[in-house]
Order: C-alpha cells, then structure tokens, then sequence
C-alpha cells in the first residue's frame, strides 16, 4: 500500500477560482421570470444548448403546473433526442473504508466506533471482480476512503488489479472482463491524476457534497482533508489538467437547499467548459441516506421531497443535455423508476456497498450499516432490473466502446452536444445486450430481451448499419466472440 506524503492542498489547478457566487445564487433565486421568458428558456434546451446560471435560476423559480409539467415534457424528450431509449449499467467495488475524514454524514467517518474497518487484499479484490462478472457486469467504480493506505499508485495497482480478472463462462466459452473502471476517491495532486490515468481509468468522480460554504464547513471539521474547501472544489480541473478527460461531479442533497446546490452544480458545469472546452461527463445526485453513526436528522435538515427530487432532476437534463446523469441505488426503485423516463442515463443494479460482500453472484447480501457507508434504496438484482427495463421499452446497456475508441473528454462533447453520440451508442447497447442475454440472463429476462433486439434492429433507417449491427449480434448469439463494438 501506498504511504507516502499527502498532496500539498495549496498546489492548485492553473484555472483554480472559487465560482460559487453565494450573494448572486440568492439574488437570482428571489426573481421570478414571467411564463413567457420561461418557455423561451425551455425551448432553448430544446435544441440542446446548455443553459446559463440566470436561465437555470428561473426555471428553478416556476411554480406553475402547466410550466412543471412542460419541463419534465422536455427532459423526457432531450433524454430521447441525445441518449436514445438506452440506460447503462455499472456496479460499485468498495475497495477499503480507512478514512482520516469526519464528515457529519457518513458511515465511514474517523469517530464513527461502529464501523467495522477493512481493505480488500488482491485475492479478496480479484474475487469480489470474479462474482461481479458472474451477474454481468462489465463497468465498475471503484471506491476508496481517503487515507494515505489508498494514495494514486495504490489506486492505480487496484485498477490493473481489477482490469487483470477474467472469467470464462462455462456454458458459452466467452471471455468476460471488466471494461471499464471509474473512480469515486479523494482529491488527488495533478502528479496523482496523471498517475491513475495512466493506470487505464475511464471517469474520476469527486462529489462536492454540498457547494454552500458554511454548510460544507459544518460538514466536514477544519482539521480534516476534506475540510479545505477549495481543495476539493478546484479538483476537477486539476483531473482535467492532468489528462483525465471525464471527470464525475456530484452533489449529496439534505445538506443544503436543493435549489441553490442545482445553481452550483450547473456554475461548476460551466466553469469547467469554459476553461477547458469539457464539461462534466456524469453528475450524480443522491440523497442522504441512514449511515452507522450518523444522526441523520441533524445532517439532514434539507430533506429534499420525492417530487422536488424529480422535479431537480428535470431541470438537470435540461440544463447540462450533454452530460450523463446518474441515479443510484440509494434511492428506492420507485423514484428510480420515474426518474429513467425524463432524465437519468445510468444505473447501478445488483449493488452491494459492503467491503467483500459480493459473495454470491445474482443475489444481493443483507445489508449491515456498520460495514457500510449508507443503506441502499433498491434492493433488485441485475437480471431484476434488466428486465423491468425491457418491459419499459429501454435498451439496457453495458457500452464502454466512446471510451476505448478514444471519444472521451473534448472529443466526446462533440458528439453529445448535438445529441449525434446516440448514433454510436445504440448498436453498442444492442450488441452488449445480446451478450447479457447470451451469457447471464435467466430464461424470462432472455425471452423479453430477444423480442426487443428484433424490434430495436428493425428501427434502423441506414440499412448498411442495421446489417453491421445484425451480423455483430448473430456473431455473440451464435460463438463465444465478444466485445464486438463500433
């Protein structure tokens, strides 16, 4: 395990501001735009143009039925227009929970006495990967507490580690391996991006918590790392600096009020695209949730509503259209269900967050909170969830093709802007699709599945594409070939 120094807090991104404009935030959530400036607005996004601080402010501000309900409308359509019917899927890998933070809302916090500390060895780590692949599941994040045990090169060797697993079906003779790795850790120095970048990452996920100053002071104690403020707001463009190209932003709603974290959220959007042609390629949103040590009621004293909660996410889609909005299994599989209509383009399913605990493939373990960080929402397995997605008219999806083909960062911003990325990732879902049908689904999740392959196939206008696309998926129906992506 890596010891060494902790990055030096002061060395930050040659951009590095502090944009989160407090005073204009609260002055802008006090105006009330009139119905028609709203509808200008909302047909702005239409045609996928990114929208200011100002523009998000009043859609936040609209309180009419008819206005709300033609938000959710566009959202449902944006998420249409630029990501097709596709959702894709992933799975965390708690890899340790050592953490030297104590942030008031969090089950791994330094004091919380409860939580049962633990790091995966390799053999435990190769294992856990093992019975991931066993589901399905082909992208992963990784998590880690932030502690010197988990500094970039330990980072970088649990990546390779990952990467370096492989299962052999024992029916079909294909080859499985994760194909992607995200992150989800501390704030690195740019000498420590540039180091798991080179270990093959695909996104590295910083969650700011809470962009309001005091709040986040309240949150996180002076003494700790993640108590520097500008430390960790300044480490998306360090990442980006450092050649990461996607980069994860996030927010944990119930700390703060949830219009004034969207207006950060959507600032820090901006910022980013400004200084570095790049937005954010994912934003994540969860909610608080009950965590071993953690009085809840005293952290979360911004609860955000079920329907403000989608209400958020709406205004998300409309707002940043070119970026990749996740919901994860904190959240119950009703609202989860809701939310894949208008604006969410990932998920996880088949989610365990205990260190160790993906035991028995197919199966989610009884949770413990004193082996977690927080009580999951959505209980359903992989399988479950595909095939509640394919009733729904969804193509589930495993694609990594974007970043193995080099379309990330700048390049990938291209493409999703204009809502032409779609075009890609459609053959890609199907193909992946077959594979989970091939090779993982039970007997009802595969009927479905090859009833909507068919359907999807026979959508396709370019007639030389649908035949591509057809020959790839007979190719992974009918050998142990995989991986065949455009």
């Amino acid at each position: 395990m890596s010891t060494l120094a902790l990055p030096d807090m002061n060395l930050l991104s040659k951009s590095g501001a502090d944009f989160v404009d407090e005073p204009l935030f609260e002055d802008l959530l006090k105006r009330k735009a009139d119905t028609g400036k709203i509808r200008e607005i909302i047909a702005k996004s239409k045609n996928k143009e990114a929208l200011t601080i100002e523009e998000t402010a009043a859609l936040l501000n609209a309180d009419e039925p008819e206005i709300i309900e033609l938000i959710f409308e566009t959202a449902r359509q944006l998420k249409e227009d630029v990501y097709g019917n596709r959702i894709v899927f992933f799975a965390p890998i708690y890899v340790g929970n050592l953490c030297i933070n104590d942030c008031e809302y969090c089950g791994f916090r330094r004091s919380n006495k409860e939580q049962i500390r633990r790091t995966l060895s390799v053999e435990e780590l190769h294992m856990q990967i093992r019975s991931m692949l066993m589901m399905g599941h082909k992208r992963t994040i990784a998590v880690y507490g932030e502690h010197r045990n988990y500094g970039p090169e330990y980072i970088a060797e649990t990546v390779k580690q990952i990467y370096s697993v492989e299962y052999k079906h024992p029916k079909t003779g294909s080859v499985q391996s994760m194909r992607r790795v995200n992150i989800n850790a501390a704030p690195l120095s740019h000498e420590g991006y540039k180091i798991v970048k080179e270990a093959g990452i695909g996104t590295y996920q910083v969650f700011q918590e809470t962009y309001h100053h005091a709040t986040y002071s309240r949150m996180h104690p002076q003494d700790t790392r993640k108590g520097n403020f500008m430390w960790r707001l300044d480490s998306p463009a360090r990442a980006i600096e450092s050649g990461c190209d996607d980069v994860g932003l996030g927010v944990l709603f119930g700390l703060a009020p949830w219009k004034f974290e969207v207006l950060a959220l959507v600032s820090h959007a901006i910022y980013l695209m400004n200084h570095y042609k790049v937005g954010p390629h994912t934003i994540s949103f969860p909610r608080i949730r009950p965590a071993s040590g953690v009085k809840i009621e005293e952290v979360a004293k911004n609860n955000l509503a079920d329907e403000d909660f989608l209400r958020m996410i709406a205004i998300l889609r409309l707002s940043v259209p070119y970026t990749g909005l996740i919901i994860t299994a904190r959240e119950p599989a009703k609202i989860r269900d809701v939310a894949l209509g208008f604006g969410v383009s990932q998920v996880d399913a088949g989610t365990v967050i205990e260190i160790g605990g993906y035991q028995n493939p197919g199966t989610v373990q009884q949770q413990a909170l004193n082996r977690e960080q927080f009580h999951i929402g959505d209980e359903r397995t992989l399988d479950d969830m595909i095939r509640h997605l394919l009733n729904n008219g969804f193509i589930p999806s495993f694609c990594t093709a974007c970043y193995r083909l080099g379309r990330t960062g700048e390049v990938f911003m291209e493409y999703a802007k204009p809502g032409f990325i779609q075009n890609m990732c459609t053959p890609n879902a199907l193909t992946t699709l077959q594979e989970y049908l091939s090779d993982f689904a039970s007997p009802e999740t595969k009927a479905i599945g090859e009833k909507v392959l068919a359907r999807e196939l026979e959508k396709f206008k370019d007639e030389k594409k649908r035949r591509q696309v057809c020959d790839r998926v007979e190719r992974i129906r009918n050998t142990s070939e995989r991986d065949l992506y455009f």
